[in-house]
């Protein structure tokens, strides 16, 4: 049963890295916890996106329920026909996963919109984003944190952590699924019990 416990593990640790890339979205879309900033257009880019939503939320869910049901299927054939989707399933999880790393990955090295002090007064832009004049990395200079963006109040850190976390969790869920897919692979071509096939002795 060594490939029904590895999709169980799966299945089950998808779920909880797909809670929090919902929670760190909608978070982001709520910079200090007020969601007029949403409805005035003033949320970064790539929040908007909402692929923790979409992508490593509810696709990589559907991915999860998926293999916990698989595991308890009975049968060879039933038990192969399920890998097959199972496969696919995966390289969905793989795709929606590192789609979501990707943007979580921009949004961080761009920087977050705010309200900030421009040439021409207050201005809603994206302050922090590298310029080719200017060296890039305010990530590593973090005198600009709080010194940059007017408001939202802390947006700054705000964004780098929830962007990270999500980040961080949407690749390791492209791990998983990319894992399940061999997984699935060889449990399609083997059976669901090949960590139990043993050679025994040759009879003369």
């Amino acid at each position: 049963m060594c490939v029904s416990r590895c999709l169980r593990c799966v299945g089950v640790s998808l779920v909880p890295m797909a809670i929090v890339c919902m929670l760190s979205n909608v978070l982001l879309l709520l910079p200090e916890m007020k969601i007029h900033f949403l409805w005035d257009g003033h949320v970064t880019r790539e929040a908007t996106w909402a692929t923790g939503l979409w992508a490593s939320g509810l696709l990589v869910l559907l991915g999860a329920r998926g293999f916990i049901q698989s595991s308890w299927t009975t049968g060879c054939w039933a038990f192969r026909s399920q890998m097959l989707s199972q496969v696919l399933y995966s390289c969905l999880g793989v795709l929606a996963a590192g789609s979501c790393c990707l943007v979580s990955a921009t949004g961080l090295s761009q920087g977050p919109l705010c309200l900030y002090n421009s040439s021409s007064g207050p201005t809603w832009g994206v302050p922090l984003q590298p310029l080719p004049d200017r060296q890039p990395g305010y990530l590593y200079n973090w005198t600009l944190w709080s010194g940059v963006c007017l408001e939202p109040r802390s947006v700054v850190q705000w964004n780098v952590v929830l962007f990270s976390v999500m980040g961080i969790a949407s690749a390791l869920q492209a791990v998983l699924c990319g894992a399940n897919a061999l997984n699935s692979l060889l449990g399609l071509i083997l059976g669901r019990g090949f960590c139990h096939n043993k050679v025994g002795p040759v009879l003369v």
